[in-house]
């Protein structure tokens, strides 16, 4: 039984050096709430109908610490279970479905969230968000199912439930997920006034610009350092009978130009391949964002997520200070995150 979250949340708090304040406190008082009305005897579960709320989904502004109150909670729970990003939960299912091509929709759905189930019994999913109409189409379904199993779901998002997939195609038929997240869900917004990541003692360190004679003599100086007594190697990675070639890479250290990772027709699937061979990753030449290169800077905000959920350092160029980054309109709000994210990722303090 998961006693005095709040109590331990101000020590882990002390230990890591970080600062508690009341709006976090609060998620951490809703999540002793959620724990006591999910985390009981399988008797009691079984017949309790105010266990209808299987789901604490947290949202707010980038920088505010949910990922931080999450993963506190997360390793405090004792049950079987999982941390996922939300791109690789999605890939694992449509990779169980590519498997099972005879089978029904129904039929592949009841199998997928069976085998999760023996598994996990609580699973977390880090900046939850929907960009496709395939997840969206599939999603109802699959998270209906999952309830049904009592598999509990604990989630981070920028987004409210009710604007979930807003202005996306079909969002009609994405509706009834909707419906049932608010129904099932503990829904809190963390609001706290200062991007933790951008504080004066977490400033960037490793953020190179702009494009110029100077900056380029700096990162392939970084870079010397960085590999000394490392050696070149050729690196080929196969994904799905495809061939990804890391051009520059010096035993677990890669670089990148931008448009070797952005400007191909590569997704999730592939950036968490790169992540699994890389413990440091150079990009340069990230560009301004505009409707023009909307599908760069899309790949480029998955890329970044995935390396953020591998807690990966990385160096990056580019022409123009972070705070004087453009997006393309229907991208704003999530290349917030990932600005946030560039911060943090280039920071010194991140290792």
């Amino acid at each position: 039984m998961l006693k005095n979250l709040e109590e331990k949340f101000n020590l882990y708090c002390n230990s890591e050096n970080l600062e508690v304040n009341h709006n976090q406190l609060l998620v951490v008082n809703k999540l002793q709430e959620y724990y006591k009305k999910n985390f009981k005897s399988f008797i009691h579960n079984f017949f309790s109908k105010e266990n209808l709320k299987k789901s604490f989904y947290l949202y707010g502004d980038v920088g505010v610490g949910k990922t931080m109150i999450l993963d506190f909670f997360f390793n405090q729970i004792k049950e079987r279970k999982k941390r996922l990003h939300f791109n690789e939960f999605m890939l694992n299912f449509h990779n169980f479905v590519h498997e099972r091509k005879n089978e029904n929709e129904q039929n592949i759905i009841n199998l997928f969230v069976k085998d999760l189930k023996s598994k996990a019994s609580l699973l977390y999913f880090d900046e939850f968000q929907v960009t496709n109409i395939v997840d969206a189409m599939i999603l109802g379904k699959l998270f209906d199912e999952i309830f049904k199993e009592n598999i509990k779901i604990i989630l981070t998002s920028n987004t409210k439930i009710s604007e979930l997939y807003k202005d996306g195609l079909q969002r009609d038929q994405f509706k009834p997920f909707i419906i049932n997240m608010e129904e099932r869900s503990f829904e809190h917004e963390l609001k706290i006034e200062d991007d933790y990541r951008k504080s004066k003692e977490n400033q960037k360190q490793r953020y190179f610009f702009p494009l110029n004679q100077e900056t380029n003599f700096k990162i392939n100086k970084f870079f010397r350092i960085i590999t000394r007594d490392k050696k070149k190697i050729s690196k080929t990675l196969n994904i799905k009978g495809r061939d990804f070639e890391i051009k520059n890479y010096y035993e677990g250290i890669s670089r990148f130009d931008f448009k070797d990772l952005c400007d191909q027709n590569l997704g999730a699937e592939d950036y968490l391949e790169i992540t699994k061979v890389s413990e440091f990753i150079v990009i340069e030449n990230i560009p301004q964002f505009n409707e023009i290169n909307s599908n760069q800077q899309h790949r480029f905000i998955t890329l970044l997520d995935v390396i953020y959920d591998r807690n990966i350092p990385i160096a990056v160029t580019a022409n123009q200070n972070l705070c004087q980054f453009t997006s393309s309109q229907s991208l704003e709000n999530q290349f917030k995150r990932t600005i946030s994210r560039l911060h943090e990722l280039t920071s010194i303090s991140h290792k």
